[in-house]
This record gives structure tokens, C-alpha cells and sequence, in this order.
């Protein structure tokens, strides 16, 4: 039986096989990996001859997986994972914490005052000095995408629907409801075009509530943009509004539908935590605890 075993060349291009998978191409991981594109392809071709397979299609007509890439990709990202844990677990049995928290989160989220990110990552520097935290801010859909191929350790959104695939540790509450530019006294009130992006509530109010779409938008901004300057609708974050009111004169619609959203820490339930993530995860559920606590405590006064 022939054995495949790999050399640190082999680690280094598979390295770089998942780099250019994840970004998309090589155009981007060029920029990510700080390689010319000729490297990159050298590399890769190196291992796909060791593997005796095509692992993607690249060319004018773009970047592409092929069956045999994904499984690659898959296989070699869980390796890559466990060898970079074997530091922070050797130190963890010297009570040492250490190793890298993978973050990702949806754009705005610190203009929620409901929103304990920042004190969380102060805290986990205080407890934790061995620990690096890297933060990304992502589209909701990126986030999800980013969260199932392990590129994101813990994600920071809504909970919309729960799915058996990940663990969901429950953070605050924030409300979403439908805002348009105000008018001028007597103006007409007329029922806008909502304006559309891939998530959640927007789907559910387009399905739900009556609403006709209107432009595409990419992110809470361009929806704010649209609202004030074109006069359509759009379904906001009630925390957001009240960030941009001193500019923007934006009102609730009379008969505006009200989303709670629960906002998580989300992980993949199949996936096993490094100790400094689950540090941070019992830190923000310290400080969101005490946050209710607070919040019981004045309810009852």
C-alpha cells in the first residue's frame, strides 16, 4: 500500500490552496497571502499532482471548485485547525491560555448600547494576555458562510430560526422595524417599494405585509441612503435609526411591522471550542447577565 506523507512543502501549498479557495480566486488571495499569482498556481499545481486529482478550475472563466476541491478543502481546513490547537492545549494544561479568537460580525452592531462586544474583548485582554483576538465585519450571508467553513469561531447575529447545526448562546434583543423619510405637512402619504436585501425580516415583510420590492441594497447604510434620498422604504434596526437621526430625519411607518431579534453568539455545535473561545463566551454571558440583572432589578422598582 503506497502511504502519502506529507512534507512542509505539501502543508505550505495546501495553506495556500484553502487561502485562494476561501477568497475566491487568486486575484484576491494574492492580496491576502502577499504572493504573485504565478506562486500561488505553482503551488497549488504541485499538490494536485501529489493528490492525482484536479482540485479547481481556474481562467477567464473564473475560479472554481471542483468535487474533489471541496473535499480537499474541507479535509485540509479541520487539519489545519487541530495543528494550529496544539500550542493553546499544551498551554492549557500549564493553566496557560493562549491561541488566536476567530470573530465575525454582522455590520453596526457596536451602535447597539445593548451591545457588549468591546468590554468583552477588554476583559478577555485582562484575563487572557496570551490570547489574540481577530474581529471581521461581514453581511449577514457572508457571516453564515464564513461560520460554516470555519473561518469565524464564533459569530456574532441574529438568531432568526435555530438550526441543529450550531450552538446558539443568547446575547440582547434588538427590535427591526420599517422607517420612511418624512414628509412635509400635508404631503400625500403614499406605501412605498421596500427596499430589498438578502435577510430574514426583509423576505418575511415582502411575503407577509404588502410591501412591493423595490432596489437591491448592500448593507444598513445604502438602505438608509435609499429611504431619505429616493423615497422608498426600509426595514432598519430601531438602534441604527436613533444613531443617524441627526442627519437623517427618518420616521417610523404608522402600520410597520416589529421584529424582535434575538442576537447570539453563534458556533458550530459539532465543532470543539479551544479553551480561549470558550473563555470568551463565558465573559459575554457574565456581562449580558448582569445586564439583565440590571435590567430585572429597575423593572421592579
Amino acid at each position: 500500500m503506497n502511504r502519502f506523507d506529507l512534507t512542509e512543502r505539501d502543508l505550505r501549498s495546501l495553506r495556500i490552496f484553502c487561502a485562494a479557495a476561501e477568497a475566491g480566486g487568486f486575484a484576491a488571495a494574492e492580496r491576502r497571502l502577499n504572493m504573485t499569482k504565478a506562486s500561488i498556481s505553482r503551488h497549488i499545481k504541485e499538490v494536485e499532482e501529489r493528490l492525482g486529482v484536479r482540485l479547481c478550475e481556474r481562467g477567464p472563466a473564473g475560479f472554481k471548485l471542483s468535487a474533489a476541491g471541496r473535499v480537499a478543502l474541507e479535509l485540509t481546513t479541520n487539519a489545519l485547525n487541530s495543528l494550529e490547537r496544539i500550542k493553546p492545549e499544551i498551554d492549557a494544561v500549564r493553566a496557560v491560555i493562549s491561541g488566536t479568537v476567530s470573530i465575525g460580525t454582522v455590520e453596526h452592531m457596536l451602535a447597539d448600547p445593548n451591545c457588549r462586544l468591546v468590554d468583552a474583548l477588554k476583559e478577555l485582554r485582562r484575563r487572557a494576555p496570551n490570547v489574540q483576538a481577530e474581529v471581521a465585519v461581514m453581511t449577514f450571508a457572508n457571516l453564515n458562510q464564513a461560520l460554516r467553513e470555519r473561518r469565524v469561531q464564533v459569530a456574532i447575529r441574529g438568531m432568526y430560526r435555530k438550526e441543529r447545526a450550531f450552538h446558539y448562546q443568547k446575547l440582547f434583543v434588538e427590535d427591526h422595524r420599517v422607517y420612511v423619510a418624512n414628509q412635509a405637512p400635508g404631503e400625500k402619504l403614499l406605501r412605498p417599494q421596500l427596499v430589498y436585501r438578502p435577510h430574514p425580516f426583509v423576505e418575511e415583510t415582502l411575503a407577509t405585509h404588502g410591501f412591493e420590492r423595490g432596489p437591491e441594497a448592500a448593507g444598513l447604510e445604502a438602505i438608509a441612503m435609499l429611504v431619505e434620498g429616493g423615497g422608498y422604504a426600509g426595514l432598519l434596526p430601531e438602534h441604527y435609526v436613533e444613531l443617524i437621526a441627526p442627519r437623517f430625519d427618518l420616521r417610523e411607518l404608522p402600520d410597520s411591522p416589529v421584529f424582535h431579534n434575538t442576537i447570539c453568539a453563534i458556533t458550530e455545535a459539532s465543532r470543539p471550542l479551544s479553551r480561549s473561545a470558550e473563555l470568551f463566551l463565558e465573559i459575554l454571558e457574565e456581562l449580558h447577565a448582569s445586564d439583565s440583572s440590571l435590567s430585572n432589578r429597575n423593572s421592579a422598582r
